[in-house]
Order: C-alpha cells, then structure tokens, then sequence
C-alpha cells in the first residue's frame, strides 16, 4: 500500500524529507516523478542532508549524474534524465552500472530510461498542492 506525506511548507520539507529515509527500507533504487517545478531536486536536497551529505546537491540536468558522500562516506548517486531523448545516451554514460552498485541511486526524469530499470525499486510521486505545499507518494514497485 501506497504511503503519502503531506508537505504543507517548505519549513516541513526536513521531516517530511525523514519519513521517506525511513520509507527507504532496503530500496537502492528511488525515482523521482512530478511535473516540471514540483520540486524534484529540492526534495532530494533534503532527503541527502538528511542522509550526511555536506555537498552542495543540485541537479546534474547537464552532466546527468553528480556523486555526493553520505555521513557514511558511501556515494550516493544523483541523476536528472530530463534532457536523455534515448535510452542509449544513458548505457552510454555507464547508468546500468550505477544502478547495479548497491549503492543509493535518486533518479529524476525516470521515465526517460524506465526500459534500463531494475524491477526493485521506490517510486517517490510528487504532486503540487498548493503554491508552497506538496503530497508525496512513495510506492515499491517489484
């Protein structure tokens, strides 16, 4: 069954941001869907200052992918496929063995490559509420 977080502000965004590390469970993978501005990669800000990361976190929409250490020094591996037009440019950047790491992968854009995705994985779906508020529903698809 699906969970859903209310954000109801930008000063809720740290908690909210705790719930989904706790809805993590042993998921690697997390996709990243909501419309252009929803607030993808602020969400994944959070999420990653929840996880230890003292990188600056933004969106690797040119490079496609930027590396961050959590508390843990573990890499945690943030991808924006937004500008990927084929499936291909995303085998070719070595996206397979990212996904294959173990290690935490935040996948923005996912639709643009959901062919190369593994089944096991958590899909995190954001929705505008208001002009500051967000839901968000994180469902496991296997």
């Amino acid at each position: 069954m699906p969970l859903s977080i209310d954000i109801s502000s930008l000063a809720a965004l740290p908690a909210a941001a705790a719930q989904l590390r706790a809805a993590l469970g042993s998921h690697t993978l997390i996709l990243f869907e909501g419309e252009m501005g929803a607030g993808k990669t602020t969400l994944i800000k959070a999420l990653c200052e929840n996880l230890g990361v003292q990188d600056d976190v933004s969106s690797p929409t040119f490079s496609l992918v930027n590396e961050y250490r959590n508390g843990q020094n573990q890499p945690i591996y943030h991808f924006d496929f937004y500008r990927i037009d084929d499936p291909a440019d995303a085998l070719r950047m070595g996206a397979l063995e990212y996904f294959d790491s173990g290690y935490l992968c935040l996948i923005e854009w996912p639709s643009r490559v959901e062919a190369l995705l593994p089944l096991h994985r958590l899909l995190v779906t954001i929705m505008v509420t208001g002009p500051d508020s967000r839901q968000l529903i994180i469902t496991e698809v296997e």
